[in-house]
């Protein structure tokens, strides 16, 4: 919300969604199961296994795509609105697979601070658009090493990493500044 609230106050038309199974929308049992698998690995401090992981980022991603370009449906044609779009999510697998299906977005900016399912590791190799990631360094709920494998799988000719040293919630002010100045030169 704050990145669509600074975005907005430079200039730029934002829109941002609720996340399938967030705030006040229905959860999906599935997926509260596997949120409550990844909380009992997490707290023994053990790995987390993939097929934790595949239940909880991929029907997020499977639900959250189809909604996001609904939204584009609904907002492009709105007086004033109109294109090129820019997207700026959290949950970058929702980024990757936006990224990859719909040909309105044209520069993204992802947040490499969620699990990251295997097969998006695939998907990220079809990913053109330019991309600039930002990488909190010392995400407790991040694996860093995975981060940088997604960041190295993208496909994009024109990426940037930006990383910061703290944690999840320690992003620097200056990392939105630098997104705005990202998204300024791809969509104006």
């Amino acid at each position: 919300m704050d990145r669509a609230r600074h975005s907005a106050a430079e200039g730029f038309a934002t829109a941002t969604i609720e996340l399938p199974g967030s705030g006040d929308r229905p959860r999906r049992p599935a997926v509260e199961q596997a949120r409550a698998d990844l909380r009992r690995v997490l707290e023994a401090g053990e790995p987390v296994g993939d097929e934790i992981v595949d239940a909880l980022v991929l029907p997020l991603v499977d639900r959250a795509v189809p909604e996001w370009q609904a939204a584009l449906d609904a907002l492009l044609p709105l007086p004033g609105i109109g294109g090129p779009v820019g997207y700026s999510g959290g949950v970058i697998s929702v980024g990757v697979r936006l990224a990859v299906v719909e040909p309105r977005i044209v520069a993204a900016a992802l947040f490499a601070g969620s699990f990251v399912p295997r097969v998006m590791f695939e998907e990220a190799r079809r990913v053109t658009v330019p991309l600039h990631v930002l990488l909190q360094w010392d995400d407790e709920g991040n694996d860093r090493q995975a981060a940088l494998d997604l960041f190295d799988a993208f496909g994009s000719r024109e990426k940037s990493l930006h990383a910061h040293m703290g944690g999840h919630t320690g992003v620097p002010r200056s990392a939105a500044d630098a997104a705005v100045q990202f998204f300024t030169r791809h969509l104006r």
